[in-house]
């Protein structure tokens, strides 16, 4: 990952007290739907009612931030949910050279999904803030 940008040192600086919350509170929660909105989140929805999504919150300026997967989420639809890990990724090639990926990768009781954060930007901006929050 490259230099973090500003919305991204923002971010660590307000604390994720709240996307903490949010994520442990789901832990253990059977994911009655789950789904990558338009909004470029990953959406859950739990057998309880409760929702939940991951998103990149890092936003700032002149970057165009989304995630992707190659996994079939509904695989995963019944499945509880069990915690989550961000790793490197290498970097994606663009019309402009490159840009950075960042994977999250879902655990489960019936395996893990791999979501690919993506954030092209010009170089002066960079990093990501994945967090969960309540919806």
């Amino acid at each position: 990952m490259g230099q973090p940008g500003m919305g991204v040192m923002l971010g660590m600086l307000g604390g994720n007290a709240d996307s903490v919350a949010a994520f442990t509170g789901a832990v253990g929660k059977t994911i009655a739907a789950l789904r990558l909105g338009d909004d470029e989140a990953l959406h859950f929805e739990f057998s309880d009612g409760s929702k939940m999504k991951l998103s990149d919150e890092g936003q700032n300026c002149c970057e165009s931030r989304y995630m992707r997967t190659d996994d079939n989420l509904a695989d995963y639809v019944g499945a509880k949910l069990l915690g989550a890990e961000i790793k490197e990724a290498p970097n994606e090639a663009d019309e402009y050279g490159e840009h950075e990926v960042q994977f999250l990768e879902v655990q489960t009781d019936r395996g893990v999904f791999t979501m690919a954060s993506h954030n092209e930007h010009n170089g002066y901006y960079g990093g990501f803030w994945i967090q969960a929050a309540v919806e």
